[in-house]
């Protein structure tokens, strides 16, 4: 297969996790005979810095023209600290999604075996914790008309959905779900606002079309004591774009590092592929930040165009990567192991091993949940 893949490095320790997934795919494309080509671009606070625009021309074109985007992370103290920037990084970022229409955020979590001691909850709580968030990515409160007064003394983001929006998330979720273990939770505020009102009227009834998927409802605040309570009994989880920003963060908690979670957004013609973590300035240019996370983003790539004995070649060589513990300082206080050093082991893993001709799908981390 040939892949013209847009690189989008963005701010912090982006580009050094970029750095390490391009690693991982150029050992994909060497061990499997796929032609990827990669291309970088600007966005976030570089490319402000560089061209005063969070997402330059030149790079939505790149985006529009490419097969899929590996997406590093965007954010800088600049901005964050002067909260009445006019220009931003994050803009950049939401911009791109609206251009692209990348509707739907997909972000599993499971825990890894290996470093079931790294979470802050109890072994037996979340043993066996395995679920998916199906966050819907262009609509909702961040999208939504922004008002605030010349005295700055009132401000308002309108939260607003319309049918067609939550349909679309939806049935992705559903057929998700289908292939999964047959349970959907959509995670809500329906005793309060309209929207989410909306969102059930209408994920009820497209869940008629699915008959052997069992549908719940969860007030979100219910959801987040739920995440820690008892994060087993869910599958796949429904909800809108700012609910889901805050239900998957959440999330990293459960596996004891944030630096673990992947993520797609995925539209009808475009693919974004990225960490969930954010660009944590604090580690630029230290080689230590973790880039299992931007890995198994690529592993989702993979999966998301068919390649799956690939995607499965790259999970098998971050758990080994992980039993081994070659991992970066912020998995291992101790650890002596850099970024370059934990990507160089698993694109070699990717390149000799032949454990993957062989594996038991059911073994897989990311399993059914990045099947889309």
């Amino acid at each position: 297969m040939e892949l013209n893949i847009a690189v989008l490095g963005g701010d912090g320790i982006g580009p050094e996790v970029t750095k390490q997934a391009i690693k991982i795919l150029q050992s994909v494309e060497e061990t499997f005979g796929h032609q990827f080509h990669f291309t970088e671009a600007l966005v976030g606070a570089a490319a402000i810095e560089e061209t005063g625009n969070p997402l330059p021309d030149k790079t939505l074109e790149l985006c529009k023209a490419s097969h899929a985007i590996l997406f590093g992370s965007i954010g800088d103290p600049k901005f964050d600290d002067d909260p009445n920037a006019k220009v931003r990084p994050e803009q950049g970022l939401l911009q791109l999604r609206k251009s692209l229409s990348l509707y739907s955020n997909i972000r599993p979590v499971k825990v890894f075996p290996t470093l079931i001691e790294k979470s802050p909850l109890k072994k037996k709580v979340i043993s066996g914790t395995d679920f998916v968030i199906y966050r819907e990515l262009t609509g909702g409160i961040y999208f939504g008309e922004k008002k605030v007064n010349a005295e700055q003394t009132r401000a308002s983001d309108l939260c607003a959905y319309t049918e067609e929006e939550i349909s679309r998330i939806s049935h992705m979720a559903f057929k998700a779900a289908k292939g999964r273990r047959k349970k959907l939770t959509l995670v809500d505020k329906a005793n309060v606002l309209e929207s989410s009102k909306l969102w059930r009227r209408v994920v009820k009834k497209i869940s008629a079309s699915y008959p052997d998927v069992n549908l719940e409802f969860m007030f979100v605040e219910v959801a987040t004591v739920q995440l820690i309570l008892n994060p087993r009994q869910f599958d796949v989880i429904l909800t809108g774009n700012l609910f889901g920003d805050i239900l998957s963060d959440q999330g990293g908690v459960i596996g004891g590092s944030i630096g673990l979670l992947p993520s797609s957004s995925v539209g009808d013609d475009h693919a974004l592929f990225e960490p969930v973590h954010g660009s944590f300035p604090q580690s630029k240019g230290k080689d230590i930040a973790n880039p299992i996370a931007s890995i198994l983003s690529t592993a989702m790539l993979l999966d998301h165009f068919g390649l799956d004995e690939e995607s499965r070649a790259v999970v098998i060589a971050v758990l080994k990567a992980m039993k081994k513990e070659i991992v970066t300082p912020d998995l291992d206080l101790s650890s002596k192991y850099s970024t370059n050093d934990v990507g160089d082991f698993i694109a070699a893993q990717v390149r000799d091993s032949e454990e993957h001709l062989t594996l038991n799908r059911e073994n897989i981390w990311l399993g059914k949940s990045t099947i889309i």
